[in-house]
């Protein structure tokens, strides 16, 4: 089990590496003049070109790649182009918001996406069935921002049982921070409980047919116990895997949810530095939001280990 871990761990090395490199130079031939847009409207070559050379920008890519990724190594980002802040400081300011969005949403759709998968498996071809894949259909179809409005005017505008807009943190108190997460949280929530849930159904449905279930509904254990201990423990590995596959949906729904929810986290940090072309923050938060991505990835090979022990062999 060691072995299978650490070999996972460096695995992982090469990935970053590949991210890091695909990101910097992405963004150095993408359209635009950073130096430009900050020298301003009215500025003269003469001005932009000082702007260019106090950035670095007038030195030769492969050198500015090399000196960026030195400063990777040490930990240190960069500096944003614009506010002359660290750019860790920056993430880490916007760090909290969207980390209690995230585990908030993945805690909303893995608690309901699970249990509707292995009722609609239970009930197979019935109304029940029908009503939660066709839940889930439309939850998956429909766009997070739209969604999200929806949600807004009938919780917050028509009904007033939680607020429009906003974030507060933790240390403002418990109730308050809920509050704020619910809206976003099942906005974002829906569309990737709907993934988990149709997974959960294949996955349960090819489980239920095989010859050891029989057995066991034959030897008169109660359902719960088929389902639960028998039935959803071997049809665990895909439900994980497609829970693992979803934290790409959380990433870009983060961004949207964040913009339409005025949540100061990292999606709404992304949209101001994509703006602006504030190159050194754009390329952090890449690297970070790949970084979580890649960690996940790890955590559900992990499990896979202990889900399934023939996978560490």
């Amino acid at each position: 089990m060691t072995t299978y871990i650490v070999r996972r761990l460096f695995a992982t090395l090469p990935v970053m590496a590949v991210v890091a490199l695909f990101v910097f130079f992405l963004l150095r031939f993408a359209p635009g003049d950073p130096a430009a847009i900050i020298a301003g409207e009215d500025a003269t070559a003469e001005a932009i070109a000082a702007v260019r050379a106090k950035l670095g920008l007038d030195r030769p890519m492969v050198e500015q790649f090399v000196v960026w990724t030195m400063q990777l190594v040490r930990g240190d980002m960069g500096v944003s182009i614009f506010s002359n802040l660290p750019v860790t400081r920056l993430i880490s300011q916007r760090l909290e918001p969207t980390v209690a969005l995230t585990l908030s949403t993945l805690f909303v759709a893995v608690a309901m996406a699970i249990p509707i998968g292995v009722l609609a498996a239970w009930k197979a071809r019935k109304l029940v069935d029908r009503l939660v894949m066709g839940f889930a259909v439309l939850g998956f179809a429909m766009p997070v921002f739209v969604l999200a409005y929806i949600l807004i005017y009938f919780f917050a505008v028509q009904w007033q049982l939680l607020p429009v807009q906003g974030y507060q943190p933790i240390k403002e108190g418990l109730w308050p921070f809920v509050q704020s997460l619910i809206l976003p949280s099942l906005a974002l929530g829906i569309t990737y409980m709907a993934l988990i849930a149709r997974t959960t159904r294949a996955s349960m449905l090819e489980v239920l047919a095989q010859d050891y279930m029989r057995t066991a509904n034959s030897k008169g254990l109660a359902t719960n116990r088929v389902l639960l201990l028998h039935a959803l423990k071997n049809a665990a590995v895909p439900i994980v895997t497609v829970i693992g596959i979803g934290i790409a949906l959380l990433i870009s729904g983060v961004v949207i949810t964040e913009t339409v929810f005025n949540i100061p986290g990292l999606g709404r940090l992304t949209v101001d530095a994509v703006l602006k072309r504030d190159y050194p923050v754009v390329q952090g938060l890449i690297l970070v939001f790949a970084g979580a991505k890649v960690l996940v990835n790890l955590i559900i090979d992990i499990s896979y280990a202990f889900l399934d022990p023939r996978i560490r062999y």
